[in-house]
């Protein structure tokens, strides 16, 4: 059976997620994405996540936070995919950034444009964040806070994907995962210099307290 687009972005949340865990290193996912994103088939696709739990049908909330070592108070939301951010742009730009609370999925897609996400001021409600960013002749730039962690992996086709790791010095600290491809373009991920998370404690124990 022929993969679909869809096909392919569940198994690509599945390795996110796998990644965040430490259930793959990092060449571990590079090579199952750049995988994900060749197959053509279903036949391709399943074997790429047949060694992981979450295949067998994901897993509730609640587990999903006591595998990050968080409470659920921390990833209140962020459970499921739920309808992801979408930010578009054809022969244009499109920027989002500012103190917002960021959802736990946004998809990017530059053709012939430019989209730049900046995290920097955004308030996270959940410990994952992922981003799927395509660049078709155009470009995906991500700007996070210095105080995160950051990671992801993708593919360049005549092209250019750079996601710079980088590990929070606290475990809870919130985790962006970058994933994607650039065809003739270019999609870049990398900490703002000067720029911090201040009030990530504070917002786990205002929603604890309820408040």
């Amino acid at each position: 059976m022929r993969a679909s687009d869809a096909d392919r972005d569940r198994i690509a949340h599945i390795l996110r997620e796998a990644l965040a865990e430490g259930r793959l290193d990092a060449d571990e996912h590079a090579e199952r994405i750049d995988a994900v994103y060749r197959a053509k088939t279903m036949g391709e696709l399943e074997p790429l996540v047949g060694d992981l739990p979450a295949a067998a049908g994901g897993r509730a909330p609640a587990a999903a936070a006591a595998a990050h070592g968080q409470g659920a108070d921390w990833t209140a939301g962020a459970g499921g995919e739920g309808e992801a951010e979408k930010l578009v742009a054809v022969f244009s730009s499109h920027t989002r950034r500012g103190r917002r609370r960021i959802g736990p999925s946004t998809r990017a897609f530059a053709l012939f444009g430019s989209v730049e996400i900046d995290l920097t001021e955004a308030v996270f409600t959940q410990r994952l964040t992922t981003i799927q960013a395509t660049a078709v002749f155009g470009s995906v730039e991500v700007r996070v806070p210095e105080n995160i962690s950051l990671r992801g992996s993708g593919t360049g086709v005549f092209g250019d994907f750079d996601v710079r790791a980088l590990e929070a010095p606290d475990p809870e600290a919130p985790l962006v995962v970058v994933d994607g491809y650039a065809v003739f373009g270019s999609i870049e991920a990398k900490p703002k210099r000067g720029k911090r998370v201040t009030d990530i404690l504070h917002d786990k124990l205002r929603k604890h307290l309820g408040h």
